[in-house]
């Protein structure tokens, strides 16, 4: 396997590999050209969009800056809204729904290390798949660890960590994220 197969397998990888570097400064001058974008230039814009979340469906908004490792492991919905300043380590797939609302400062990281001092001296790391359901809210200053689900129609209170999944139809908050309340649909 090459190590972008085994990047977005979950095993172990070295993200020195010179194809994944490449990947990486590819997004890096995509998400340079779209932080500093004109918010008039609503044609580069969108170009620059495509460009780097080929995977996007349509209405996508983003307010800059934003940052992501590839932007070609995110697969997003229609109609989907991040805030200022949110960054997606997409070393995994990263899926969300159609009209999700991300806040301001909202942090998804699909990487992740081994817990092994040994194991994190080689260099490799490995990453767990996110995906959020359609209708979601993701509050201001929330982080999304790996491997975590989001149901559908949720909602997560801001400054939240979350890291186990949230079942869909609930307003979850804290550190650790947990579930408040159901929400009436």
């Amino acid at each position: 396997m090459t190590e972008r197969e085994k990047m977005l397998a979950g095993e172990l990888y070295d993200a020195r590999d010179p194809e994944l570097q490449a990947m990486r400064r590819r997004a890096r001058r995509l998400i340079q050209a779209l932080n500093a974008c004109r918010d008039d230039a609503e044609e580069e814009r969108a170009a620059l969009l495509r460009e780097l979340l080929p995977g996007a469906g349509q209405g996508l908004w983003i307010e800059p800056p934003f940052y992501c490792d590839y932007g070609c492991h995110l697969t997003l919905g229609d109609n989907v809204f991040f805030n200022f300043d949110c960054v997606v380590l997409d070393v995994a797939p990263v899926t969300i729904g159609s009209n999700v609302l991300f806040g301001p400062a909202v942090q998804l990281y699909t990487a992740t290390h081994p817990l092994a001092a040994e194991a994190r001296r080689s260099g490799l790391e490995a990453g767990k798949p996110i995906t959020i359901g359609d209708d979601c809210w993701i509050g201001g200053g929330v982080v999304v660890n790996p491997g975590v689900n989001i149901g559908a129609r949720s909602v997560i209170g801001a400054g939240s960590v979350v890291t186990r999944d949230i079942p869909p139809d609930v307003f979850a908050a804290g550190t650790p994220c947990r579930v408040i309340r159901r929400l009436e649909t």
